[in-house]
């Protein structure tokens, strides 16, 4: 059913200026750029466009989800018009897969960088991609893997990885999905979508190509400088932390660092805990920063 999105509602996405920005230049970012009305989830449209053959950094943005998804299995909708949310296929060819786990961090930085750059936010990062401004969530992001046919006479499968972010442009108080969230609007920040999808489309780009190029220049392992940048941003570093683990298990400790294989280590009582999945909650922050 399509969802009426009434009469106050936020103009639409500018499809055809969005993809002669970041798709027709001789210099373009991506392949392909489409906007749809509605859809289920942008994620899982991607994940079937893979097997179809869709090709590498085609993106797709939705006016409206019915069935968002975020990290956990946490849904995430809003109002029809209201947010920035799309899904960017990459196919990574010779990428090692011991740099898959990087991907969720390195979107999360780039979508802090489209933010601070057009949406006049000081946003930061909270381990491992939620984007906080003030200490409550602006963006959701969620990283999935699938395989698909390499092509030709053999049967070989090669991954495919999509992700999908989640902004939160116009949303009211009201109209927000938990309460620890916020928006563009709520903060005084850009609330025109044409200008933050560009933005963060053109920083995803950016930090995409230099997470690829880690093949080449660090041997399979995340560059000193990405480490560093991402460090940088995440206020999670340096906070007291409860970190509730699979099977109900909560510890406690300092967030240490991010180490080379993109996991937290927070310093407990008992000694270091490399976190690898997990719930994150900011108990005290570092510094004057607060990460929620």
């Amino acid at each position: 059913m399509h969802v009426d999105p009434g009469t106050d509602s936020p103009p639409p996405l500018d499809a055809a200026a969005l993809r002669h920005a970041l798709v027709e230049g001789p210099h373009a970012p991506y392949t392909s750029l489409e906007v749809v009305d509605e859809i289920g989830s942008t994620n899982a449209e991607q994940i079937k466009r893979a097997g179809l053959g869709a090709a590498d950094r085609s993106v797709l943005l939705a006016e409206f989800q019915a069935s968002g998804r975020g990290r956990l299995g946490r849904s995430w909708t809003a109002p029809p018009r209201t947010q920035v949310a799309l899904s960017v296929l990459l196919r990574p060819g010779a990428v090692s897969p011991t740099l898959f786990g990087w991907l969720p961090l390195v979107t999360g930085l780039a979508v802090r960088d489209g933010l601070v750059a057009a949406g006049g936010v000081d946003a930061t990062l909270k381990w491992p991609n939620d984007v906080l401004v003030d200490g409550r969530k602006i963006s959701g992001i969620l990283a999935e893997m699938t395989s698909v046919p390499a092509g030709g006479d053999f049967g070989v499968r090669l991954p495919a990885l999509v992700v999908g972010v989640g902004i939160n442009v116009s949303l009211t108080r009201a109209q927000l999905p938990v309460p620890h969230a916020t928006s563009l609007a709520l903060l005084g920040g850009v609330t025109d979508r044409d200008a933050v999808a560009r933005a963060v489309l053109e920083a995803l780009a950016a930090r995409h190509a230099q997470w690829r190029a880690c093949e080449r220049g660090s041997g399979s392992s995340i560059s000193d400088e990405l480490l560093e940048e991402y460090s940088r941003g995440c206020s999670t570093l340096g906070a007291e932390v409860s970190v509730e683990l699979p099977g109900d298990v909560v510890r406690t400790g300092r967030a240490e660092r991010v180490d080379r294989s993109g996991r937290l280590v927070v310093v407990t009582p008992d000694g270091e805990l490399p976190v690898t999945a997990g719930d994150i909650t900011h108990i005290r922050p570092a510094g004057d920063r607060w990460g929620g």
